[in-house]
């Protein structure tokens, strides 16, 4: 009887699990850094497995560091992963890591910075040399094709600051009357911009500057920190365009930048890419993002723009931990009602035999004690030896062992009824937690 009621325990349970849902897809995302532009992209990728089911993220920051990337990668591996997102810090070094990933079978989506080899299943990003090459352009009309141009690049090695620098130099090529002064290493921080400008100009001791293309925004800034004070004439321009009070956008509305160009997040299509993968669906290996430019004449706009889907986002956010919510509470409910269902049943199938039962044990136990009484007197010593050997009850059938077996049941259901009815109150109760 004890069996078969944790028979039953078991099958539910598996009955249940089973009933979750869908594979679960566990996607790792390795960030070579953590700015807000990252912050941002993490947060749509999120939001994105909003609209999939059994979607797992990891999430990992290497901090602007090859080798803490390379672990963090292998760690990824080690646990085990269906698909790699990766932004590689540098083109050369992490390369390696993220080819041995492709080579166990696991697909990779490389964003936003790409690899030296072709080892990745897809690319989604924006067309960094055509950023450069644009913001050259712009430039060179804002100075009528004359002027002195001073360039803050990004972290050496990581092909955002290779491609933005191509496109710039090919876009300000094409304008004799305007001169590259210098081309500073920053590493994508506005104190690194900072640095880079005074060691420049203790350095060279100055110079004339018309105008600042920082490779994104948060250097562009923090040149001006250190140029506007003696140079108020300098014009500033980015890219990032981020929204948000100290994003590109508002720094174009404050008039510290003339212009920046938004460098896309979608972390929604990042997602989509992946399941499409994932789930065998069409995919293009090659994924461009658009991008816009924005001036002075559109930045109202654009903030504006940006204003009303980040009040979508944080809406589509709430109802989604309310939906969790409710869901779990229904779930909760319904594997209660589910172990109330299973008890009475067995309550109802086991009452007429727990009554019988106990009603023999009765029986068998006044014989038991007719059979102590009539026993014969025997010596101490004979008498322990025999009752070490053979017990006292020596003649019980098989019918009044099973009986004996069926009381034990009885005191194993109330233990059962008692323990579920102490865990009520507790939403986390599950069948697997009885069953252990």
């Amino acid at each position: 009887m004890r069996k078969t009621i944790l028979y039953l325990i078991a099958l539910i349970a598996v009955l249940t699990s089973c009933s979750k849902g869908e594979k679960t897809y566990k996607i790792a995302v390795s960030q070579c850094s953590e700015d807000i532009w990252r912050d941002k992209l993490n947060d749509e990728l999120k939001m994105g497995t909003y609209f999939h089911d059994g979607v797992e993220l990891k999430f990992a920051s290497a901090d602007d560091d090859d080798k803490k990337q390379i672990e963090q990668i292998h760690q990824f591996l080690n646990d085990g992963i269906d698909l790699l997102i990766v932004a590689p810090n540098q083109e050369s070094t992490v390369s390696p890591a993220i080819d041995e990933v492709y080579d166990k079978g696991i697909p990779v989506i490389v964003f936003d910075r790409k690899t030296n080899s072709e080892k990745f299943t897809a690319y989604i990003g924006a067309d960094n040399f055509e950023m450069g090459r644009l913001m050259g352009e712009y430039i060179a009309t804002q100075l009528d094709g004359k002027g002195r141009v001073l360039e803050i690049m990004g972290l050496k090695g990581s092909s955002p600051a290779i491609d933005r620098h191509n496109g710039f130099v090919e876009a300000i090529n094409n304008y004799p009357g305007i001169t590259i002064i210098a081309s500073l290493q920053g590493d994508w921080t506005e104190q690194s911009a900072v640095n880079a400008v005074k060691e420049w100009r203790q350095s060279i001791g100055g110079g004339d500057i018309d105008f600042v293309f920082g490779q994104n925004d948060r250097m562009a800034v923090g040149a001006s920190k250190i140029l506007s004070a003696s140079s108020p004439n300098i014009r500033y321009c980015g890219i990032d365009g981020l929204p948000g009070e100290d994003g590109g956008i508002a720094c174009v509305l404050d008039s510290v930048l003339e212009a920046t160009y938004i460098y896309p997040t979608h972390g929604d299509e990042v997602i989509q890419l992946a399941m499409n993968i994932l789930q065998g669906k069409p995919y293009q290996k090659d994924n461009p993002l658009m991008s816009a430019l924005v001036t002075r004449d559109n930045a109202k706009v654009m903030m504006l723009q940006n204003e009303e889907i980040a009040r979508q986002s944080a809406y589509l956010d709430q109802l989604h931990d309310q939906s969790d919510g409710y869901l779990h509470q229904r779930n909760s409910q319904r594997m209660i009602s589910l172990l109330l269902a299973v008890i009475v049943l067995l309550v109802t199938l086991s009452a007429a035999i727990i009554v019988i039962s106990m009603r023999r044990r009765h029986r068998l136990e006044r014989q038991a004690f007719s059979m102590v009484v009539n026993a014969p007197e025997v010596d101490e010593p004979t008498e322990k030896a025999a009752n070490k050997e053979h017990p006292i009850i020596t003649n019980v059938t098989s019918e009044e062992q099973a009986h004996l077996e069926a009381g034990a049941d009885a005191r194993f259901l109330e233990k059962l009824r008692n323990r579920v009815q102490e865990q009520m109150g507790d939403s986390d109760f599950s069948v697997e937690t009885l069953a252990e």
